[in-house]
């Protein structure tokens, strides 16, 4: 998130092909790597964002378990956590995107109705968050 020019949060465009328009900037730990620092490296590689470009809030922590596909897996249902945690962008940066199509910085302004999965959700538990 960002709180200049006002209150922002950066949601990422997924190819025109994609079944969800919106994504969030994530991916899967690397052998002893631990949530956080996997969160500030996908962060970094998916963006540009660097760690030192974030202030993160150790308080909120987002996470959801369901089941995917992956191929190498040979398309077997696999359990996934999705883990989200909350960073506040110390100032404005260039963002260098390497996994999607494009990004959006959308205005804080709760009730949000953008994605059904992950990302509404994830935004009402960041609005009770965000008010206590």
């Amino acid at each position: 998130m960002r709180k200049k020019p006002q209150i922002s949060f950066l949601l990422m465009l997924n190819s025109p092909n994609s079944e969800y328009i919106y994504d969030l900037p994530k991916g899967h730990l690397e052998f002893g790597e631990d949530e956080v620092s996997c969160a500030l490296r996908e962060l970094s590689e998916e963006t540009g964002i660097k760690p030192e470009n974030i202030d993160l809030d150790n308080n909120f922590r987002y996470s959801e378990t369901g089941q995917t596909r992956y191929e190498e897996f040979k398309d077997e249902k696999v359990e996934k956590t999705l883990v989200i945690f909350l960073g506040w962008l110390k100032h404005e940066v260039d963002l260098k995107l390497t996994e999607h199509s494009g990004y959006k910085w959308v205005n804080w302004n709760p009730p949000h109705n953008i994605q059904k999965t992950t990302i509404n959700p994830l935004l009402a538990q960041l609005d009770k968050y965000l008010i206590l």
